[in-house]
């Protein structure tokens, strides 16, 4: 498996993007655990979750659980970096709300050290804006976790320019990722993107294909797509994940899964070359 960093930390060019299988629709244990042994054995050292990824009101964290169940039964569960996120709550009614307050993200770093099973961890990423809570109060408290050693790097998500270079500011320029949403159908974090490559920060693209309902039209929606992987006799997929690494060598990206089988599809397009006019041709699609 080829890599990529993340702050100080070399991960594989692919991560496992956790949500599918703690919301809603999330398949049996059994076959998490399945997915989850998979994306290992493929190579992947990154999984990404959050606090916020359950289903119901009194499964908080379901995600977070499920992932450390996974990786104490497989061999190579030390040698991944499980980067999650604090700043949403789902009140068990199928919502998202918000809470950035200093308070509540130290409470739910330390809810999620226990779930996780760890002294600290490896990178903490703030989910969303709240508009309710200045934007510095909330990275002021990752950083506080930071500084404590309660978090070994920090992160955001959803967030642009501007917020990237204020938080990469409080944090004295320890900011290792940034997280948002980047697909065919989703390219207005293009300057976000382009930002974290002149930062040097890593750019984790969530919903690479669009969302979980629109994983499977990508081929059908976006001509282009589908015509290279032909081409190249792969799935519109993996041409999508292989197409984001050209990109810039400081993307990473997350695609959600539930099942071994498309995981491993997904880890393969790092091994996938594109051609600079294939490149191209799928950036004007």
């Amino acid at each position: 498996m080829k890599t990529r960093r993340i702050g100080t930390v070399e991960v594989s060019a692919i991560g496992l993007g956790g949500m599918p299988m703690s919301i809603e629709g999330r398949p049996d244990e059994a076959r998490s655990i399945a997915t989850i042994h998979a994306a290992l054995d493929a190579g992947v050292t990154l999984i990404d979750t959050a606090d916020a990824y359950h289903r119901d009101a009194n499964d908080v964290g379901h995600n977070e659980a499920l992932i450390a169940k996974a990786l104490a039964s497989h061999s190579r569960g030390s040698e991944v970096l499980v980067a999650t996120k604090g700043g949403h709550l789902r009140p068990g009614d199928g919502s998202w709300t918000l809470d950035g307050s200093p308070e509540h993200l130290r409470r739910a770093c330390e809810a999620s050290l226990g779930r996780l099973g760890v002294e600290a961890i490896g990178l903490y990423q703030f989910h969303r804006p709240d508009p309710e809570v200045p934007y510095e109060e909330s990275i002021g408290a990752l950083r506080d976790l930071l500084d404590e050693g309660k978090i070994l790097q920090a992160g955001i998500s959803n967030a642009d320019p501007d917020r990237i270079r204020s938080a990469n500011e409080i944090l004295g320029g320890r900011l290792a990722s940034v997280q948002n949403q980047f697909s065919p159908a989703f390219r207005s974090s293009e300057p976000e993107l382009e930002l974290c490559t002149e930062l040097g920060i890593a750019f984790l693209p969530w919903s690479p294909f669009g969302g979980i309902k629109r994983a499977g039209e990508l081929g059908s929606s976006y001509a282009p797509f589908a015509r290279i992987a032909e081409a190249h006799g792969v799935s519109p997929q993996r041409v999508c994940l292989a197409w984001m690494l050209a990109k810039s060598p400081t993307v990473l990206p997350i695609p959600g899964s539930s099942r071994p089988e498309t995981i491993i599809d997904s880890v393969a397009a790092a091994d996938l070359v594109l051609t600079p006019a294939e490149v191209a041709e799928l950036d004007a699609a």
